[in-house]
């Protein structure tokens, strides 16, 4: 997940983490830096009132978590170091896209080279919609005379 502010607040944090907590399920532990959002009191309680635990990585050893540092650099280097960003929300709208690429298009070496979440396109393949006959599927087509 990235979310994209001028400033992030624990509060951000929290919203965040429902967020995919809501999608992917509760995780058993969230790791996370140090950093004053992730530390915060109310995170915290947060992360423990839903059920998982924290893993604080110690300062100074980013091999605790070697996925989000891998990321992180690739992030700086594909887009950061490579951008200018005038407003919050053409920050937003780039980070966004390269988001959906770095996800969908981009191959990943530790997956054969496959993105890890490709975009699918599911067509109907001749079947009505789900839910509906196939009279009722034909009044949708436009007719030809």
């Amino acid at each position: 997940a990235i979310r994209v502010g001028r400033q992030l607040r624990a509060a951000d944090v929290i919203d965040v983490l429902s967020d995919l907590f809501i999608l992917r399920g509760t995780p058993g532990h969230v790791r996370s830096d140090n950093g004053p959002e992730f530390a915060a009191t109310a995170v915290k309680g947060w992360i423990t009132g839903v059920g998982a635990k924290t893993a604080f990585i110690e300062p100074g050893s980013p091999w605790e978590n070697g996925y989000v540092e891998s990321f992180n650099g690739k992030l700086r280097d594909e887009l950061l170091n490579a951008e200018v960003f005038n407003t919050l929300a053409e920050a937003k709208v780039l980070i966004e896209q390269w988001r959906r690429h770095y996800n969908t298009v981009r191959p990943h070496s530790s997956l054969r080279y496959r993105p890890p979440a490709p975009e699918v396109v599911l067509t109907h393949l001749g079947r009505p919609p789900h839910g509906q006959t196939a009279h009722a599927s034909a009044q949708l087509l436009p007719m030809r005379h």
